[in-house]
C-alpha cells in the first residue's frame, strides 16, 4: 500500500480536456459539479459531459443547469453539458468516470467498449459488487473493457452526495494500482469543500464501500426496531470487523479500514439521515418487505442489490459475516426481521480482534 498522500500538493499536470461521468444521479452529478469547481480553481475550462439515460433529465442539465430530480435547486456550474447520447459524451474523453447502479454496469459498458481512447482513464464510483460473478466494479470494468488495473481509479469515502452539492467539507480516497494516475485523479477533483488523498489498496477501498452499505442496512433496521445506541454501535463496529475479515482475506491492507473509505465511510453511511441504506433498513425494519422498500424509496439502496454477493464472495473465502448473513436472510424473507437482533452479534465467543 501506498501511504496516503494529500492530493493538494500534486495536482500538477491533473488536467483534461474532456471528462465524461456516465450518471446523472445524485452522486454522479455532484461529482461532475465537483470536477467542474476544481477546474474553476485551477484556472482551467474542460469540457465536462454528463450522460443521463432520460433525455429530459439531460436536456434540463443543458439547459438550466440544474438536476432537480436529485439535487433540487442546486446549481450546476456552467462548465457542465450533458446528453443522453453515451457515444457522444465518451468521444474523446481523457477520463471516464462511471457513477451507474453497480448490476446495470457491465450492460451499460457494452455501450462504451471501443469508444475509449489508447490512455483514457476510467474511474468507478460505484459501490457495490455484481451479483452472479461477486466481481468488484475495477474487476467488472476491466473485463468489458479489455483495460489494465492501471488505467482503473475507484473513488470512496465518507460521500454522501447532498452534503458534497451544497458544498459541505469532505474528504475521500483515490486508489489505482498506479499512484500517478491516483494522484492524477486527485488533483483534477480537489476543491476546497473536496479534499481527495491516494493510495493503492484498490481492493480494500472498494470492498469498504460495499460492505458498508450491508452494515447500513442493520444499522437502519435497529432503528425500525426501536433498539437503542449500544445495539447500533455495536453492529457498526463489529461490521468493520466483517469488512476487515473480507478484504484482507481477499489481499486488502488493513490500515485502509481505519481512514475515510473504510471507517470514515461506515460511520457517515450509518449515522446520516441522508443515508439511502439506512432509510433502506428502517423500513425493513418498520415491516415492509424488500420489494416495498424498492417500491417506496427513489434511488437505488445499493446494499439490498448487493447484499447476497458479500455473503456468497464471504462463504467461498471461508470469511464469517454474521452480521451479513442476517441482513440478508431478511432481505431473501427467510428470516423474520423481528428474529434478527440476536443474530445480529452470532458468532461464537473470541477474542475482540479476531
Amino acid at each position: 500500500m501506498t501511504a496516503p498522500v494529500d492530493a493538494a500538493r500534486t495536482s500538477s499536470g491533473a488536467g483534461a480536456h474532456r471528462i465524461a461521468v456516465l450518471g446523472a444521479g445524485s452522486w454522479g452529478s455532484t461529482f461532475a459539479k465537483v470536477l467542474a469547481d476544481a477546474a474553476a480553481g485551477r484556472g482551467e475550462e474542460p469540457e465536462i459531459v454528463l450522460w443521463a439515460r432520460r433525455p429530459e433529465v439531460a436536456a434540463e442539465i443543458a439547459e438550466h443547469h440544474t438536476n432537480t430530480t436529485y439535487l433540487g435547486e442546486i446549481g450546476l456550474p456552467e462548465m457542465i453539458t450533458a446528453t443522453a447520447d453515451v457515444g457522444e459524451a465518451v468521444a474523446g474523453a481523457d477520463v471516464v468516470v462511471l457513477a451507474l447502479p453497480a448490476q446495470s454496469l457491465r450492460t451499460q459498458l457494452d455501450e462504451v467498449r471501443g469508444r475509449l481512447g489508447a490512455e483514457t482513464v476510467v474511474v468507478s464510483l460505484i459501490k457495490g459488487l455484481e451479483r452472479g460473478t461477486d466481481l468488484r466494479m475495477s474487476e467488472v470494468i476491466a473485463e468489458q473493457l479489455a483495460l489494465p488495473a492501471e488505467r482503473i481509479a475507484v473513488i470512496s469515502g465518507p460521500n454522501l452526495a447532498m452534503e458534497i452539492a451544497r458544498e459541505e467539507p469532505t474528504a475521500s480516497v483515490v486508489a489505482c494500482a498506479d499512484h500517478a494516475v491516483a494522484e492524477r485523479i486527485a488533483g483534477l477533483s480537489n476543491t476546497g469543500y473536496f479534499r481527495p488523498y491516494t493510495n493503492s489498496d484498490v481492493v480494500g477501498v472498494e470492498l469498504a464501500g460495499i460492505v458498508k452499505n450491508v452494515i447500513a442496512l442493520a444499522v437502519g433496521i435497529c432503528d425500525g426496531q426501536g433498539l437503542g445506541d449500544n445495539s447500533k454501535a455495536s453492529v457498526i463496529t463489529r461490521g468493520l470487523a466483517e469488512t476487515t475479515r473480507l478484504a484482507h482475506a481477499l489481499g486488502g491492507t488493513l490500515e485502509t479500514f481505519s481512514g475515510l473509505a473504510g471507517l470514515g465511510d461506515l460511520v457517515a453511511t450509518c449515522a446520516s439521515p441522508l443515508s439511502r441504506n439506512r432509510t433502506a433498513g428502517r423500513l425493513l425494519g418498520d415491516g415492509l418487505t424488500a420489494d416495498e422498500v424498492v417500491a417506496e424509496l427513489t434511488q437505488t439502496a445499493e446494499g439490498m442489490k448487493s447484499g447476497s454477493a458479500v455473503v456468497d464472495l464471504a462463504r467461498r473465502h471461508g470469511v464469517e459475516m454474521p452480521i451479513s448473513e442476517a441482513v440478508v436472510a431478511v432481505l431473501d424473507g427467510t428470516l423474520s426481521v423481528d428474529r434478527i437482533a440476536p443474530l445480529l452479534l452470532a458468532r461464537d465467543l473470541k477474542a475482540e480482534g479476531k
